[in-house]
């Protein structure tokens, strides 16, 4: 017989044990949808307040220190009971959990779980009946039993939630972080199901490898639950569905079948990050059958052909190693947005252009569906972003995110789900981590998109920490998470993938201590926390990879204006409600220390937004310009990547996502995304002081440097012509030249070092230099287009006084998408319209240089095409817009007088 498969989807209903005001004792609450969690259920049933708006997250705390039971009904028949086999499966239980199967009074238990991360099958054929049968879950307050764990042990140190979190198996975000609620969930967070079977076909491991001259192998290998008399095929399908290769006729002699395939360069396509070449996914079918040709089980599983390398070499010209990927021989300079400052362990890495750190969606992770995540994704992708980060404290994302990163061509680097703290090592706990981080990875390691799978908690708090000890069990030492992290995960990884393993995030390896910047990968936040450097220092905060950095700024209006409820009173920066939506230690302090040191701003609350929204884009914008400056060819990776913290938010708050919760981009987001194209144009004014006399202070000589430089992602050389031309923002001076120049391949190249034009040379510090704004462009040799563009301010725009916004001469235009001559931010010809022929376009042109211009509309919201825009006369920028209706567009910026 066929393997059949029911979801267990409908009829659940679910009661507090002991009931509260909410729930009353002995009442049962319809489940609006299934797999949920309680808070989801409770808010359809509006038993408690929306924990988003507001200062409602407090009063339903209660919740996740209750008892909670879920049931429904199963009905059996007797073609049910005729397989041999039947058994209940549960993805994932959220996460102290027992299991019934009731058949009249009395229960039978038939499972316990104590790990959200784990996946178990029960054989429950000879506990069920033909007719109803009751499946019954009780949940335990996954807090409450956390607590009693601890006392049981040990209290441990971390940073952020409660120390019990450390020795529960549980996404550790729920217990609060410095940019997320305290939502303790429970309840079946996965699908539950029923199957019936004769032999199951499990485990299922495709490993294809690919050479260094493209020859390939495909190694599947899988398991069988019965091997009586069977035969099974394999078959290697083409992206199209055609047959590739394949085996038929495979004798099955024992549990596991194994079945090899060998193709020859040409014969298939590569899987590229997005950017580098296309995403062709090929498929193994899988087929059991019986002596008489019976179906007995059927697999599909998706695999593609990549060669995906961590290269960590010696340098030239510096000390330490690279730490860098290569995809298909091609060395690749890796951004994107990890999700929060993380000290985790297992990575499995993809790897991309740049990239983000990446948290859990939602708090409530039920709620997040194949739409959301794919918008999500399309944001990094669109952003030019090929690489994300899934972050330690959260969960191992669901399959469809995996598989829509393999799709858009975003590599993964995904942590095993340890975070910020001091994890255990007794013998119950790491029983518990052995199977989740099994699961984990076999059911990730046939990704593409996946390459890779603590010690900054250790060295914070003098925990034993000696990094020539390659053989210790470290069990029996303060420190004892080290034997999870370089015993127990890197065995499960080797065991079941070839993926590589990387101890954790940040780890330097080579005996040096994880803040050191010539190993390793690096996680920088000496901008916000530790030193909290200006942004400008970025250059002198390099490190190899920069797996984590960020700066906070706040979501657009219309997000802070849900979560105030309509509490006008609170509507001020400093208002209670807001000090709520923002969970970060000592974040006034901190953020008012970057405006203040930077900009003269206003305390009205657009204004606040505005203004913080400036100083993220500027901050992380630097951050990506001065870094590509590192990658400088072969041999000079002095910098391979940055990931930004953190791409998204799990509620509406202040943070450091470059993306709000209702995927509303903030101005960060376009700063990012123009730095990551393929062509850029960098620059940096320094100032250079002399003594001409050794002996004295007071005599000196005091020039202001400007250093250009372009970046070229692609991997040809690529001629360009660079314009550059200086402005003075209170006069007409001007200056202007050009020069043709050459950009390598796959690297940055240093283009121009000089004095800033029309700046002279000071020899007092009481000389003021007039405010000079220098635009550099790079134009496309044979078309004129401008493939990057930068302007260069003094800093820090606190000492500019800016023009009267009369004098500026700024026009703000609307163009419908069937005007000729559309030109849009990249310099490309748009008189079609947008690639998909929807929306408007806004043109933008001004008299003197403008800084920081964010666009605004009233009412509902609009899709813009840039942010953050410094706008000089002669280089009009035209802006894509969705939505827009119509509308009169507004602009903020800096010195508008607000």
């Amino acid at each position: 017989m066929l393997s059949v498969s029911r979801n267990l989807s409908e009829g659940w209903t679910f009661t507090q044990i002991g009931g509260s005001d909410a729930v009353k004792d002995g009442e049962w609450l319809n489940v609006h949808e299934f797999p949920t969690t309680v808070h989801v259920e409770l808010l359809k049933h509006k038993r408690i307040p929306d924990p988003f708006i507001g200062l409602a997250e407090w009063d339903v705390q209660w919740i996740g220190e209750a008892s909670w039971a879920f049931k429904t009904s199963l009905l059996i028949d007797e073609t049910d009971l005729s397989a041999p086999n039947v058994d209940l499966v549960f993805d994932g239980l959220d996460t102290f959990a027992k299991v019934y199967l009731v058949r009249i009074v009395n229960g039978t238990e038939i499972l316990e779980t104590e790990n959200q991360f784990i996946s178990h099958r029960v054989a429950v054929k000879q506990h069920l009946k033909v007719g109803g049968n009751e499946l019954l879950i009780n949940f335990e307050s996954a807090f409450r039993k956390g607590r009693e764990i601890e006392k049981q042990h040990q209290k441990l140190v971390l940073w952020n939630g409660d120390s019990s979190r450390l020795h529960v198996r549980k996404a550790q975000y729920n217990y609060g972080w410095d940019w997320g609620p305290v939502l303790m969930t429970v309840g079946p967070w996965k699908p539950i199901r029923l199957e019936a079977y004769k032999s199951r076909i499990s485990d299922v491991y495709i490993q294809p490898k690919v050479a260094e001259d493209f020859d390939a192998t495909v190694n599947v290998t899988f398991n069988v639950s019965d091997v009586s008399p069977a035969k099974a095929s394999v078959l290697l399908k083409r992206p199209n569905g055609t047959l590739l290769i394949g085996q038929s006729n495979i004798p099955v002699l024992d549990s596991a079948v194994h079945a090899n395939f060998g193709l020859s360069k040409g014969a298939y396509e590569p899987w590229y990050p997005v950017g580098y070449g296309s995403q062709p996914i090929y498929s193994v079918l899988i087929q059991l059958t019986n002596e008489e040709g019976e179906i007995l089980d059927v697999k599909t599983e998706k695999f593609a052909f990549r060669r995906a390398v961590v290269v960590q070499d010696k340098l030239i010209d510096q000390e330490g190693r690279t730490f860098l990927f290569e995809i298909n021989n091609v060395r690749i300079f890796c951004g994107g947005a990890p999700i929060r400052v993380s000290h985790h362990l297992f990575k499995i890495l993809t790897t991309g252009l740049t990239g983000s750190n990446w948290i859990p969606a939602d708090s409530f992770l039920t709620t997040v569906t194949p739409e959301r995540y794919r918008a999500w994704l399309k944001l990094l992708v669109d952003g030019n972003q090929n690489m994300v980060r899934v972050w330690g404290g959260g969960i191992y994302e669901a399959d469809a995110f995996y598989e829509i990163c393999d799709e858009l061509g975003i590599l993964v680097w995904q942590d095993f789900m340890f975070g910020c703290g001091q994890y255990p090592a007794y013998d119950t706990f790491t029983k518990s981590v052995e199977l989740e981080a099994e699961q984990a990875v076999k059911r990730l390691r046939h990704h593409p998109s996946v390459v890779i799978f603590d010690y900054q908690v250790a060295e914070s708090f003098k925990l034993e920490l000696d990094y020539d000890d390659e053989h210790s069990d470290f069990r029996k030492t303060s420190f004892p998470a080290r034997y999870i992290y370089e015993r127990l995960l890197p065995s499960v990884v080797e065991k079941f993938s070839d993926i590589y393993y990387h101890r954790s995030s940040p780890y330097s390896g080579y005996g040096k201590p994880t803040t050191d910047k010539t190993f390793g990968d690096l996680h920088q936040w000496n901008v916000w926390h530790g030193s909290q450097e200006p942004w400008q220092n970025w250059d002198i905060l390099a490190g190899r990879f920069v797996s984590e950095f960020g700066m906070q700024g706040y979501p657009n209006i219309r997000t802070v204006d849900y979560w105030l409820g309509g509490n006008e009173t609170e509507r001020y920066p400093q208002s209670r409600i807001m000090n709520n939506h923002n969970k970060a230690d000592g974040f006034e302090r901190r953020i008012e220390l970057y405006l203040v040191e930077n900009f003269r701003h206003s305390f009205d609350t657009e204004s606040y937004v505005y203004y913080t929204q400036v100083m993220q884009a500027e901050t992380l914008a630097s951050a990506y310009r001065l870094w590509r400056r590192n990658w400088k060819g072969k041999g000079r990776e002095y910098t391979a990547g940055a990931l930004v913290w953190q791409i998204n938010d799990c509620w509406p708050v202040t943070s450091w996502s470059i993306v709000d919760y209702f995927l509303r981009p903030k101005p960060a987001y376009f700063t990012i995304k123009r730095e990551l194209r393929p062509f850029t144009v960098g620059m940096t004014r320094k100032e250079k002081k002399e003594f001409p006399d050794p002996l004295s202070a007071s005599q000196f000589t005091l020039e202001s440097i400007l250093e250009i430089w372009g970046t070229n992602s692609t991997l040809e050389e690529k001629k360009v012509t660079l314009e550059v031309t200086s402005f003075d923002l209170h006069s007409s001076w001007t200056d202007k030249w050009t020069r043709d120049v050459v950009l390598g391949a796959n690297r940055s190249t240093e283009l121009f070092e000089g004095r800033v034009p029309g700046l002279e040379v000071r020899t007092k510090l009481s000389q003021v230099q007039r405010v000079v704004v220098v635009s550099a462009r790079l134009l496309d040799e044979s078309t004129g287009k401008v493939l990057g563009r930068y302007s260069n301010w003094p800093e820090p725009f606190k000492f500019i006084t800016f023009p009267p916004v009369s004098e500026l001469g700024l026009e703000i235009t609307t163009i419908n998408n069937n005007d000729n001559n559309v030109t849009n931010t990249n310099g490309e010809s748009t008189s079609d319209g947008a690639s998909d022929g929807a929306g408007e376009w806004v043109k933008l042109s001004t008299k003197k240089p403008i800084k920081g211009i964010v666009l605004e509309v009233d009412g509902q919201d609009v899709q813009w095409g840039d942010q953050a825009i410094d706008l000089v006369p002669g280089d009009p920028q035209v802006i894509h817009v969705e939505g827009l209706n119509g509308r009169k567009v507004k602009a903020r910026f800096l010195g508008d007088g607000i």
